[in-house]
């Protein structure tokens, strides 16, 4: 027996109980892009097609997802009973399977089989005749392999019909429906030993171990990746996503794969559909999933074009996260501290870090709060309920700045056009993130040879870039490349230096191009050095994300380069162009507009007083103005950017 007496220290508990249990061990790389999987009668060449156009329209994907229908289903005699278990190809539908899966691996995509173990192997099996010699049963009998994980010499027939298939190209196994406590062993559930016994074989002959299969209970952190289940299409399944993802963290148990975008039932909601996407950035792993009805497939296209390009974006973004992505994989499997946190875990005596039970820290960087409910009419903007810690946050993608100045952090309720998810990122953030490749090698999971450094302001920043070779081993070690952001205000001198990199340096590009994004600053002048020489650079502004950007080309990563900015001041708010931005969107009154405009533009914040009982104005001339009141929801987006710092 064990006691954790932590108190409210839940981060040191979870990491005990995982030095205890066995940490998550680390994921291949390819696992935290993005996952195409449906249930649906694919042909190969239809499912090869697919994945073309996703390139075509440069949207990335690392793994596809064959569900059941690989196998035969519908064609299985009634006397074997259902088509749900099986393990022989469905040639009308795949009529070469080795050509097929080396078609996606050509792709870059790495491939998962859906299975159902539960009634073993029956006679219709192309790998029957093997596995009934193997259990002693004369071939001609057709008597069922019955499924009995206790029985070694079912476990052998079991592992080499798996065998088989991966011969074929198959990477690894979505274990699904087999939750359940009967087996021949008393207290035994075959879930907890199909997760073990086919995490610990996918190791096999060096390659990655990896399954997709249910949750089997406490330990099951050992086993990634977990399905969550199939999940019916509304808001209130979007809502519990994130909610749920956090909380499963109490036990350490973090590499999650929620169905993104839901799975079946439901209803059409393309704005429910893009605000899932969105939360499938930030969610452990990204896999999109959906029924074999023909009205719910997920491919962006199907979608109209506005909800269309949100889809596209979010695809594309979490293609880019992998670097920062990859070092929280790392991260996790040296402490067993999950990628996603919730915020008690950082503020344990702070009451209201447990009231907002959709926002969580993503990594050591950010901190994310996804929108999961429809947006108001009258602001054109979805909500989100966020607690900041103390301190200064910045929104990640437009480097607006949101002051805590309270030692007990700041309770407020941000808001979002549909294309926006709040993030933010602390002060003193590094992220690491990669430029979209094109073409073939969209797909590609390699260690980038071009690198984006994403840094905000406002207080000392480190941070540790965590690669490796993509080839597994027990003994697999980084290369690590630290970054360290020493901040100084006020118009002094900060320094951004990527020291060279360390480990592992073999698995790394021999020269990189590094793009730094100091983001939520004014322009300024700039000076770099590689290893202490002076080197050419490109540097330019974008207002609109408050980002000055500074490219270094073609450098060695065994090189240190320090990147000097003059004269370092936080960019001042632009508080004026986002009111209006929230006016100009709103459905209202155009004369509450001016109105409202005008107020602020004079009063600044102290027009938030009269917001609420804007004068009414009516005349013989005028239209009638006695419901051009201020709607709450525009009041507080405004609030929101009045406020923020």
């Amino acid at each position: 027996m064990y006691f954790f007496g932590h108190g409210h220290r839940y981060a040191d508990a979870v990491a005990d109980f995982c030095r205890l249990s066995g940490r998550s061990p680390l994921l291949p790389r390819y696992a935290l892009g993005n996952w195409w999987s449906r249930f649906h009668r694919y042909t190969s060449e239809e499912y090869v097609a697919l994945m073309d156009r996703f390139k075509s329209e440069g949207i990335p994907f690392t793994t596809s997802v064959i569900d059941m229908d690989w196998h035969l289903v519908d064609d299985v005699d009634p006397k074997y009973g259902s088509g749900w278990t099986g393990y022989t190809w469905n040639r009308k539908l795949i009529p070469d399977p080795q050509r097929f899966l080396g078609d996606l691996h050509e792709r870059g995509c790495h491939v998962s089989l859906n299975v159902h173990p539960r009634d073993g192997i029956r006679a219709f099996e192309d790998c029957y005749p093997s596995a009934a010699k193997t259990m002693g049963i004369s071939p001609d009998s057709g008597e069922p392999v019955e499924f009995d994980l206790t029985d070694p010499r079912f476990v052998r027939a079991y592992f080499d019909m798996h065998h088989d298939l991966e011969a074929d190209g198959v990477d690894f196994w979505w274990i699904d429906w087999q939750q359940g406590g009967v087996t021949r062993q008393p207290g035994l559930d075959p879930l907890w030993v199909l997760n073990h016994m086919h995490y610990c074989d996918s190791a096999r002959d060096g390659r990655w171990p990896l399954i997709l299969s249910r949750f089997a209970g406490p330990g099951s952190q050992r086993y990634p990746v977990g399905f969550s289940g199939d999940t019916i299409v509304t808001w209130e399944s979007l809502r519990f996503q994130p909610y749920f993802t956090a909380t499963a963290s109490n036990i350490g148990y973090g590499w999650w794969s929620h169905d993104i975008g839901g799975h079946m039932f439901g209803y059409r909601d393309e704005e429910l559909e893009a605000r899932w996407y969105q939360l499938g950035v930030f969610s452990p792993i990204n896999r999109l999933h959906s029924s074999c009805s023909p009205f719910s497939g997920k491919e962006p296209w199907n979608f109209r074009p506005e909800i269309r390009a949100i889809m596209d974006d979010a695809l594309r973004l979490r293609h880019r996260m992998i670097p920062y992505l990859h070092t929280m994989n790392w991260r996790a499997s040296r402490t067993g501290l999950p990628l996603v946190e919730p915020m008690y875990w950082g503020s344990p005596d702070i009451d209201a870090a447990y009231h907002v039970p959709n926002e969580y820290m993503f990594g050591t960087e950010l901190l994310a709060a996804p929108i999961t409910e429809p947006m108001d009419k009258s602001s054109r903007r979805g909500k989100a309920d966020v607690w900041l810690p103390q301190g200064d946050w910045f929104d990640f993608f437009t480097g607006r700045r949101y002051s805590a100045s309270s030692p007990n952090g700041r309770r407020m309720t941000v808001w979002r056009p549909l294309d926006g998810i709040p993030v933010f990122a602390k002060a003193g953030g590094i992220v690491p993130m990669q430029p979209l490749s094109e073409g073939d090698s969209i797909n590609s999971v390699d260690n980038p040879q071009h690198l984006e450094i994403i840094v905000f302001p406002g207080a000392d920043g480190d941070f540790t870039l965590m690669e490796d070779s993509g080839h597994y081993s027990r003994q697999i070690t980084p290369a690590t490349t630290a970054i360290t952001y020493r901040w100084r205000k006020d118009g002094a001198t900060s320094t951004l230096t990527v020291s060279p990199a360390q480990g592992d340096v073999h698995a790394l590009p021999a020269r990189r191009t590094w793009d730094f994004l100091f983001r939520g600053i004014t322009d300024s002048d700039i000076s770099v050095q590689a290893d202490g020489a002076s080197v050419d650079s490109d540097r330019r502004y974008d207002a609109e994300t408050l980002t000055l950007q500074v490219t270094v080309a073609d450098v060695s990563t065994r090189s240190e380069i320090r990147v000097t900015i003059g004269d370092t001041t936080m960019a001042p708010d632009p508080r004026m162009e986002d009111v209006f931005d929230i006016l100009r969107h709103a459905e209202m009154r155009y004369l509450t507009k001016e109105q409202a405009y005008a107020a602020i533009t004079e009063n600044g914040i102290d027009a938030l007083a009269t917001m609420d009982s804007l004068e009414h104005v009516s005349g013989p001339d005028m239209e009638d103005c006695s419901d051009s009141h201020m709607p709450s929801a525009v009041r507080q987006a405004l609030t929101e950017v009045l406020l923020r710092s």
